[in-house]
């Protein structure tokens, strides 16, 4: 397969990592709602509180998948134009 990259192909990866933190920050702020409905102590309240853990901890990684995405892009666009005999 050859995959070719392009300058455009940024647009695509900004609008859907926004695209994605906006889907995580709704899903945190339903995760809250449906916590705060929950007996406190109960399963279903500690199973909400959990998942607000392991869903709050997505966002601190979206500027590292970031700049990866960047790197891939702008490293495939240098492999296209400084490839030998292409």
């Amino acid at each position: 397969m050859d995959y070719k990259f392009e300058l455009k192909d940024m647009l695509g990866i900004g609008v859907t990592l926004v695209v994605v933190a906006l889907v995580l920050a709704f899903g945190l702020q339903i995760l809250g709602d449906v916590r705060d409905d929950m007996t406190v102590d109960s399963s279903e309240y500690n199973a909400t509180v959990n998942g607000i853990t392991g869903v709050g901890k997505l966002p601190d990684k979206l500027p590292i998948i970031g700049t990866v995405l960047v790197a891939v892009v702008i490293i495939g666009i240098l492999l296209k134009f400084f490839r030998p005999g292409t």
